[in-house]
């Protein structure tokens, strides 16, 4: 899924500002009466539309106000949800039959049925839609079609044997197919709440029901999104958190100085953040799944047609000193693709591990890769666009980039283009950009997940690079290849270098975040797929100090 940065600068004014208003907030997001959970995002949600959309932010959302056939546990493993127990799989790995819970309910009362399954799935794949994720539901028998517009949406291979039973014919045995329908784009809708909003639905809080553990109370845009516990739903008993509260800043200081006034429970911090807090119980460093890298358009840019252009840019940017210097929040560099913790290779070691790529910082071959290109352009200087988003830290990284490239490729001008994230996201759709720095992160734990977007007609593609040769090993590593699992990993190699060697990515680093996140909050579980986190189990144990992390003295 799409990836959002997360990195701030210190901006003193605003800093203070928050401060002064967390402190007379009475009952408002930074309030701590009672089980509530406040949390610093960097970015608004953008839709409460499980079919709509492709953003980390929304789809961790989603895991708190809605619920599908399954959820992900703490080691990202398929467990009941909304289904009663395991699937039954027939002989050929292809038919699935799900028994239903039948305590689950909507928010507004209505039971969640089968039928709730099979209206959201054929909505997603329904053309008029214009879902940009229907592609991960192709596995579905006929959803392929249904999305080309050459099938009914009631050809699709699912169907509600009744209220609660569900069964859904795939076009292939899939391994990982159990924790694919723990994903967002999986979820269930009540048809009559979205027919009877329409092209509003999920536009405002109460434009939507819920059927996890949590619902949304309010949603103002780019400022809040205030949860409460879902009473209807049918595991409440075990949900120990009354309200989550979400302030959207993206200015990372503001967030560690609502910390600092126990105004907020869990904030990311930028890098210069990161050394001041050293000493702190609260600071916690994770390495997310999550590869961010440069998009070349080449669909429009001339220059990026060319190969040798493409290796000059991707080798010419030192991603150790980017970050250890800009970012300093747990963040690697990467060279490859596939996020590291994605996906196990046959032998149980890393699958990205096994990934020779030739994208790795080297100065010298950048330049001699630059110098091929001028001849074969006969051109000597080039001006590029760089589009990065509207904060004070994409501000900086976009920097420290260009000042790579422009040192180490004389002639090349970066000129950087700063938007608003749903903006910078329409520009890469519309292929309106020349470079844009951008993110993915797993929805399956399969390196398909990272390697199928690249793909021909792909809509995240959208870099105008086609391979029908990488598209080729693709379809055999997901059909003939399934059940031989050395022979599908090997070709899903062969077909990530076969990426890397062309270039129309250039990856930089895998994401890490630096949190300051409250002792006192336990059981918060995060995901390297899918959605971030799952809130269910979390509560806040008062008895700790918020200091020290420690037992409180009695």
């Amino acid at each position: 899924m799409k990836t959002r940065r997360t990195l701030k600068l210190f901006t003193p004014i605003l800093a203070a500002a928050l401060v002064l208003s967390a402190c007379g907030s009475g009952e408002g997001v930074y309030d701590d009466k009672g089980q509530v959970f406040r949390k610093v995002i960097p970015q608004d949600m953008s839709s409460l539309d499980t079919a709509k959309v492709t953003d980390s932010v929304s789809f961790d959302k989603f895991n708190q106000v809605y619920e599908g056939l399954y959820v992900l546990d703490g080691d990202d493993q398929a467990q009941p949800g909304v289904a009663k127990g395991e699937p039954k799989v027939s002989e050929d790995g292809k038919t699935w039959t799900v028994k239903l819970r039948q305590d689950a309910k909507w928010s507004n009362g209505d039971p969640v049925t089968a039928h709730d399954f099979v209206f959201a799935w054929q909505r997603v794949l329904d053309p008029d839609t214009a879902s940009e994720y229907a592609y991960i539901m192709y596995d579905l028998k006929n959803a392929e079609e249904i999305n080309a517009g050459k099938k009914k949406p009631k050809e699709l291979g699912v169907k509600a044997l009744d209220d609660h039973t569900l069964q859904f014919e795939l076009t292939k045995p899939l391994p990982y197919y159990k924790e694919m329908l723990a994903f967002g784009t999986f979820m269930p809708q009540n048809e009559k709440v979205v027919k009877k909003y329409g092209d509003r639905y999920g536009t405002k809080a109460e434009k939507a029901v819920y059927n996890g553990p949590f619902k949304v109370k309010e949603w103002a845009v780019e400022d809040k999104i205030l949860l409460e516990k879902n009473d209807k739903y049918w595991d409440k008993d075990v949900v120990k958190l009354d309200k989550v509260n979400y302030k959207i800043l993206k200015d990372g200081q503001a967030g560690a100085s609502l910390y600092d006034t126990n105004s907020v429970d869990d904030t990311t911090i930028s890098s210069e953040q990161v050394e001041k807090y050293k000493d702190n119980e609260a600071l916690k460093k994770r390495l997310l799944a999550s590869t961010f890298y440069l998009k070349l358009n080449q669909g429009t840019v001339p220059a990026f047609k060319n190969r040798d252009m493409r290796l000059a840019l991707a080798q010419s940017i030192d991603k150790k000193a980017y970050v250890d210097s800009v970012l300093n929040n747990g963040s690697a560099p990467s060279d490859g693709f596939t996020a590291k913790a994605t996906a196990k290779a046959p032998d149980g070691s890393d699958y990205s591990d096994q990934i020779d790529s030739p994208l790795v910082y080297n100065p010298d071959k950048a330049k001699e890769h630059y110098e091929q290109a001028k001849k074969t352009l006969g051109e000597e200087s080039f001006t590029f666009k760089l589009n990065t988003e509207d904060t004070p830290a994409s501000k900086i990284s976009a920097e420290f980039i260009k000042a790579q490239i422009e040192q180490n490729l004389p002639g090349v001008t970066i000129k950087i283009q700063q938007l608003p994230f749903k903006q910078r996201i329409a520009r890469e759709q519309s292929e309106n950009y020349d470079i844009s720095l951008s993110g993915w992160g797993p929805d399956y734990p399969d390196p398909l997940t990272f390697l199928n977007i690249m793909t021909t007609g792909n809509s995240s593609n959208n870099t105008g690079w086609s391979d029908k040769d990488y598209d080729q090993m693709l379809k055999e590593a997901n059909g003939p290849l399934l059940q031989k699992e050395q022979e599908r990993n090997q070709t899903l190699v062969d077909a990530e270098e076969r990426l890397l060697n062309d270039a129309p990515i250039a990856p930089i680093y895998q994401k890490g975040e630096a949190h300051l996140t409250n002792p006192q909050v336990k059981n918060l579980q995060y995901h390297n797929i899918g959605g971030d986190t799952t809130l269910k189990y979390t509560y806040i144990d008062k008895s700790i100090d918020r200091e020290t992390g420690k037992k409180k003295e009695k």
